[in-house]
């Protein structure tokens, strides 16, 4: 680790880490009009304000956790109506608001207009965060070309001219689906020109044609009478036809058209949370200074490719020309979130007037505003929000009490750092039962600043284990996918954001598509996000962004929002949320116990050596059937949680676990075998940071709070940080 990670600074009562310290008082600070002592102080009133609130949540949490446990060990075979009625007793399940009208403003086009695929990537990787925010637009040819989404085989070496031609012809499709010409195809044309306003194309016979809908043209780069871009719109995305024919594929395309760019990841989540390995100030000051270069427009990585140095940055603005020949801009980079930490976790990177670790959460809520503070009122005003809003989604909130204490955070900080109210906008994540059983509470807590809410299956499932924990066996993963309870949380999550008055003011996410290598697998069944009426979806890449951005071509949102909100098809039946995803009925061989074991012990070994070992906390992992997937500390939540809940009902031995945990740290090693700064886990399981981390969080599952695996990963990258440095 740094030398100085235990240089401290004292200011307004707290003990500062002097490395983020100096990183506030020397980086953040300067253009900003603010004092150091103003702003240290500022932090310590909030410490003052909120820190013990924040304890007592916790601290009713676990008492909610004893309450259910009891519960279900007294109630082994509980009537559903008897459960229901013992939530309600115990304020677990809180009686549903009547209506919820939700009233956020100012929030920029992104979240209230424009529908499309999003993206969530570590902060503290400078690549992957510059990349992201770049991903707003992308090669739709290169999407195609380079992956699986039109056909299986491999690309040859050099340009492959059969593969491009089935690129082409997708293209002119979808042209002619989108953006169709009247009497005509795009395929047919010969020349695109700007002509009286309109997109007038040359055909190979020699006649001419207009598109069907001559509004759908926007701008144009160049001359009118040879545009080098032609700029279309549909479904309030762009695509831009670059023309170029001495390029190698648009010297095979009859209009010399070499690529379509597609707006594409119209808002990225920044995240310090669940992709991130940030255990100390060290880590904290590079997840602060990414996010201010984000702020200020000046984020920036040298790599070395081919012997050169590049130097990625983040890109400008779009100029066009509209069909009169006025000058306009669109925005270059996607709008941009930072995804807080949640409520547990607390850090050593302040210590407050007690000598006591300060709650990470209030201390990522008070810095990022912070730096915000550069696109709002800085030299790069504008950079991000257009209308002055940061954006904040916090994560792992249980119930509308958490929420209220979110938003009264944000209150006092947007007071301390003399914000408008409301600036600081809401994400909340429904991914703790206690949220979704009670989310139209929760929207109501949050619905003068809420701009978010989504849903996540590992999480949620997670902590639906967690919950329900001596309630009996549960079902293996890939067969609780299948049960009524998470279709009703899926749709719940729609209808109830609906009815609050979202649309418009807020984004309704659904998760990630968690294999980057399966476009076409992708594209044939993530048409159902939009469909669902949400108007973003998570994807794992850039090239997936451009991909899952041609379903919301296919699904006008709004549309879509207004025929549910409009329509007659059932209700989601409420009751379903509350159903426990018990095994039961359900009878599982020894054969498909011990492969639960084992896909369960991968998937753990696999992200935990590299969380733990590494400091990578969001990567491409192969699973057991060698089909890489992107991992997050989700997926540990709901694999450790599994194993402990078979654990604690003795349907699994910890010998029969712990046998699996070892083969399957053999495969692991040998799945990173080509990896130099991989340190293997066998044969010596008791000196691997990583295995003994694996281990503590299956067989103390039961033990960690809402069966988080934070503080055991936090506890042991630290270990392997002294351990390895």
């Amino acid at each position: 680790m740094n030398g100085h990670i235990n240089a401290r600074t004292v200011k307004a009562g707290l003990s500062i880490d002097t490395q983020l310290c100096t990183m506030v008082e020397e980086e953040i600070l300067p253009g900003l009009n603010l004092s150091s002592d103003k702003i240290w102080e500022s932090l310590g009133s909030l410490l003052n304000e909120f820190q013990s609130r924040n304890q007592a949540l916790l601290a009713k949490r676990e008492e909610f956790q004893t309450i259910l446990d009891q519960w279900h060990t007294n109630n082994p075979s509980p009537d559903a109506a008897e459960y229901k009625a013992m939530l309600q007793d115990i304020g677990y399940l809180l009686p549903v608001p009547e209506k919820v009208c939700v009233t956020t403003s100012n929030v920029d086009i992104e979240i209230s207009t424009v529908a499309g695929p999003q993206l969530v990537v570590p902060i503290n990787n400078a690549r992957y965060a510059i990349n992201a925010a770049n991903a707003r637009w992308g090669s739709l040819y290169d999407a195609l070309y380079g992956t699986d989404a039109l056909t299986s085989e491999k690309a040859k070496k050099g340009y492959d001219e059969q593969r491009g031609a089935l690129v082409i012809a997708f293209a002119k499709q979808l042209l002619d689906t989108h953006c169709p010409l009247a009497q005509a195809s795009h395929s047919e044309v010969t020349q695109y020109t700007i002509g009286n306003g309109q997109l007038v194309c040359t055909l190979q016979n020699g006649d001419t044609a207009l598109l069907a809908n001559p509004t759908q043209l926007t701008g144009y780069q160049g001359d009118a009478s040879a545009p080098l871009a032609v700029l279309l719109k549909h479904n309030n995305l762009h695509l831009e036809l670059n023309i170029d024919r001495q390029h190698i594929i648009g010297a095979s395309d009859l209009a010399g058209v070499k690529d379509i760019v597609m707006e594409a990841a119209i808002s990225t989540i920044m995240d310090c949370e669940d992709s991130v390995t940030a255990v100390d100030a060290e880590d904290k000051v590079i997840v602060y200074r990414n996010w201010l270069g984000l702020m200020k427009g000046d984020l920036s990585i040298d790599l070395q490719k081919n012997g050169q140095t590049i130097s990625r940055t983040l890109n400008g603005d779009r100029h066009y020309q509209d069909p009169k020949g006025k000058s306009f801009s669109l925005h270059g980079r996607s709008l941009l979130f930072v995804r807080n930490v949640g409520h547990l976790m607390t850090n050593d990177a302040i210590l407050n007037s007690q000598g006591d670790e300060i709650p990470e959460g209030i201390m990522d809520g008070f810095i990022t505003s912070l730096c915000a503070l550069h696109d709002i009122r800085g030299t790069s005003s504008g950079g991000n929000s257009r209308t002055g809003s940061i954006y904040i989604v916090k994560p792992k909130m249980h119930g509308p009490e958490e929420v209220t204490f979110t938003c009264d955070l944000f209150s006092r900080i947007e007071e301390l750092l003399e914000l408008p109210k409301n600036t600081l906008k809401v994400g909340i994540m429904d991914e703790e039962r206690r949220t979704s059983i009670n989310l139209k509470a929760c929207i109501e807590a949050a619905s003068e600043r809420v701009a978010f809410i989504n849903t996540g299956f590992l999480d949620r499932t997670g902590d639906e284990i967690h919950t329900s924990m001596q309630a009996g066996i549960m079902l293996p993963k890939g067969i609780m996918k299948q049960q009524a309870w998470i279709a009703a949380y899926e749709g719940s999550n729609v209808e109830t954001g609906l009815a609050c008055g979202l649309k418009g003011r807020a984004q309704i996410g659904k998760g990630m598509w968690a294999k980057p290598d399966c476009m076409a697998e992708m594209m044939a069944t993530k048409l159902e996000h939009p469909m669902s009426g949400a108007n973003t979806a998570w994807v794992p890449s850039p090239t997936a962004a451009v991909l899952h951005g041609l379903h919301y071509h296919q699904v006008l949102v709004q549309e879509r929002q207004d025929e549910l909100i409009n329509g007659t098809q059932a209700k989601v039946n409420q009751n379903d949320l509350l159903e426990i995803p018990l095994l039961g009925e359900h009878s599982l061989s020894e054969q498909d116990i011990a492969r639960e074991l084992d896909n369960n012990c991968q998937g753990l070994l696999g992200y935990v050596i590299h969380w733990v070992e590494s400091g990578i906390g969001c990567s491409k992992v192969a699973d057991i059937n060698q089909v890489g997937l992107m991992e997050d500390r989700a997926t540990l939540r709901i694999s450790s949680q599994s194993l402990a809940n078979w654990l604690t009902h003795g349907f699994v031995t910890k010998d029969m676990v712990m046998d699996s945990l070892k083969r399957m740290a053999v495969f692991v090693d040998e799945q990173n075998a080509g990896n130099p700064s991989y340190r293997n886990m066998a044969p010596d399981y008791n000196s691997s940071v990583g295995f003994q981390a694996a281990c503590e969080l299956v067989f103390e599952g039961t033990v960690q709070p809402s069966g988080y695996t934070e503080p055991v990963l936090h506890k042991r990258r630290k270990e392997a940080k002294r351990a390895y440095s």
